[in-house]
């Protein structure tokens, strides 16, 4: 009987790790909104780290984390750090800021798991509104990396979050005081 347990222990395992290994490692969420504003109104949220962190989904998920803001407040260089029981650890540095059309940021994750993945925001202008669309791509790198994305799909995670996020802060630019 303890034969045919660890038998099948072993099958289990050997089967997670192929199909760790046959996954790809590139991942992507995206989710997008189109709002009632100019790209130049929308566009600002984005490119400050303390704008952004006003409609974080994460931050208001997690609202005794630990957050330092680094280098110039907004544009290329811009960069927050953060620590908390939910959110982990980790860093995110705007790397690319072209006005009213994309924001580009290098998130590095410390916590709970190391990994590095890139976030973009861009703005499309849409006749009087404007769509912004926020992705974060990457790699699973190693098998670790793999076989923990087999259970924890970036996707399910963090794509309904993206949408709280964004619903948030077309709620904060629409609004009758909203100022860049």
């Amino acid at each position: 009987m303890l034969k045919k347990i660890l038998i099948a222990l072993a099958v289990l395992v050997i089967g997670v790790i192929a199909a760790a290994l046959l996954k790809s490692p590139d991942f992507r969420v995206e989710r997008s909104i189109t709002v009632a504003a100019p790209p130049e109104a929308v566009f600002v949220w984005f490119n400050s780290h303390k704008k952004f962190n006003e409609f974080n989904p994460w931050l208001k998920m997690d609202p005794s984390a630990k957050v330092e803001y680094v280098g110039p407040e907004t544009g290329v260089g811009s960069a927050s750090t953060w620590e908390g029981k939910m959110t982990g650890k980790g860093k995110a540095t705007i790397t690319e800021s072209k006005p009213n059309e994309l924001i580009r940021l290098r998130m590095d994750w410390l916590e709970p798991m190391e990994g590095v993945s890139t976030v973009d925001y861009t703005f499309k202008v849409e006749g009087d509104k404007t769509t912004v669309t926020w992705a974060m791509y990457g790699k699973n790198e190693g098998l670790l990396a793999k076989v923990m994305s087999l259970i924890m799909d970036c996707e399910s995670i963090c794509g309904p979050e993206f949408e709280k996020g964004l619903a948030d802060m077309a709620k904060l630019v629409t609004a009758p005081a909203a100022k860049p």
